[in-house]
């Protein structure tokens, strides 16, 4: 097929990218790649290049490519009704059961869902609730937010503020001032390679007393955390890391707020991560594994404790002034409903839990000789590989050398397979559809040991 140069030198002129080096892109110096189509757990671009996505887009494709039954389902919705906004209890039908069916998925605790488009809004409007709830209980000083090094919550002002990653801070002006950050619960990372995993994990909650006793409790209003740290490495927690944590938060009276972008309806093989590590969290973020990402979406989802304050509040002080206008669309609601019938006729959530320990249990096997794989970690549907320069010492390459980008180009390029060079490390990222097959899974396997000796020989 040839090339339409029109659309790259459009996509040049004319498209501002997210994530993108914008000089270098705009000058040509970097690819330009347009998908045409998708089925199961592969894209097409326009030249016909077939690749095995093994990242699920950015973790959120989970039912897989080409579901015609969602297709179907935000076509009937958009005959029939395309938008009507929620304001004023106003609701579809598609919006109404959406939230009904992610209160029967969600731990029992959880009250109502707040619908959004996207995970930076869901937690943008999660720190307005959390204001919003310690105003009404009479603790205007309790507003600050303790995020973690490392997680990911979003790009706004003040989700990307919560966000651990330098390059969301970096020429931003981020950090916001509300926000304060603890350390990443990285055992691989630890500063002291003598800690036990339970060493470590007492060492995160010491570190988190001791920011609470320094900031003051009555002045901190939540913690927020990923289940998995995801864009900070893809990182499962120490053992009995969330037992700890919660056991400091509630200590203090400080709220929980688990973001579930990433780990929400199934990537780690439980519905929901909560569930999955005992988290008794006071409202939960979801978005990507909502709809599949064949619609946008997010919601936060609050605990019959935060939602009584709630109600107070405007109980007292008339209709609560927080919305969107597209909350709860219901072309992507309808979206939705047929993407969580889906996962459960399909059994997507139990095939991520088997599929993803087969996955990781290969890459380990396949992977556990080399001198510069430092470890290879994850959980459910989730995968990484750390690269270090001498694994006894766990020595770092210098980031300049970009040895993860450099892997990642190589199974690109060799295999047509792709996977996520994650920042702040040299560190390769896999979070593939649900529907993967343990074939597909010994792909990405076999071509990951080529692009790693490839690089590092």
């Amino acid at each position: 097929m040839l090339k339409n140069d029109q659309l790259d030198q459009w996509d040049r002129e004319s498209f501002f990218h997210p994530s993108t080096h914008l000089a270098q892109h705009a000058r040509g110096e970097t690819p330009s790649r347009v998908i045409r189509t998708a089925s199961g757990v592969h894209i097409e671009d326009r030249d016909g290049n077939r690749l095995l996505d093994g990242f699920a887009g950015l973790y959120c494709v989970n039912a897989g490519y080409g579901r015609t039954e969602i297709a179907e389902a935000i076509a009937a919705q958009a005959h029939e009704l395309a938008y009507y906004h929620a304001y004023v209890g106003h609701g579809t039908e598609a919006s109404i059961t959406l939230a009904r069916m992610i209160l029967d998925r969600a731990p029992a605790h959880m009250s109502k869902v707040y619908f959004g488009l996207s995970g930076s809004d869901a937690n943008e409007t999660n720190i307005k609730l959390v204001w919003y709830y310690n105003n009404i209980l009479g603790r205007p000083e309790k507003k600050k937010i303790i995020s973690r090094w490392r997680g990911y919550h979003g790009s706004g002002l003040m989700t990307g503020s919560l966000t651990g990653l330098e390059l969301f801070h970096k020429k931003f002006d981020l950090p916001l001032s509300q926000v304060i950050h603890t350390e990443a619960p990285y055992y691989f990372r630890r500063n002291d390679p003598s800690q036990s995993e339970a060493d470590f994990t007492a060492h995160c909650a010491a570190e988190l007393e001791a920011l609470i006793a320094r900031e003051g409790a009555d002045t901190i209003a939540a913690f927020i955390g990923e289940p998995v740290l995801g864009t900070g490495g893809i990182v499962p927690p120490p053992a009995g890391y969330w037992a700890a944590i919660q056991a400091v938060l509630k200590r203090h009276d400080i709220l929980l707020i688990a973001d579930e972008v990433v780990t929400g309806f199934g990537r780690l093989g439980s519905m929901f991560g909560s569930d999955h590590y005992g988290i008794e969290a006071d409202i939960i973020t979801i978005a990507k594994g909502l709809t599949s990402a064949y619609a946008p979406l997010s919601g936060s989802i609050l605990s019959d404790k935060v939602w009584r304050v709630l109600e107070r509040g405007t109980d007292e002080n008339g209709a609560i002034g927080h919305g969107w206008t597209y909350s709860a669309h219901p072309v992507c609601a309808a979206a939705g409903v047929a993407n969580l019938k889906l996962i459960d006729d399909l059994g997507l959530v139990a095939n991520a839990g088997t599929v993803g320990a087969y996955l990781k249990s290969a890459m380990t096997e396949a992977l556990a000789d080399h001198p510069h794989v430092g470890e290879v970690r994850g959980e459910g549907l989730l995968c990484a590989v750390e690269f270090v320069e001498d694994r006894a010492t766990r020595r770092f390459f210098d980031p300049a050398r970009k040895i993860g980008p450099q892997v990642s180009a190589t199974l690109l390029a060799q295999d047509k397979v792709i996977a996520r060079a994650m920042p702040q490390g040299d560190i390769l990222g896999f979070a593939p559809p649900f529907c993967l097959t343990r074939a597909e899974a010994d792909t990405i396997v076999a071509a990951t040991a080529r692009a790693v000796k490839m690089v590092l020989g």
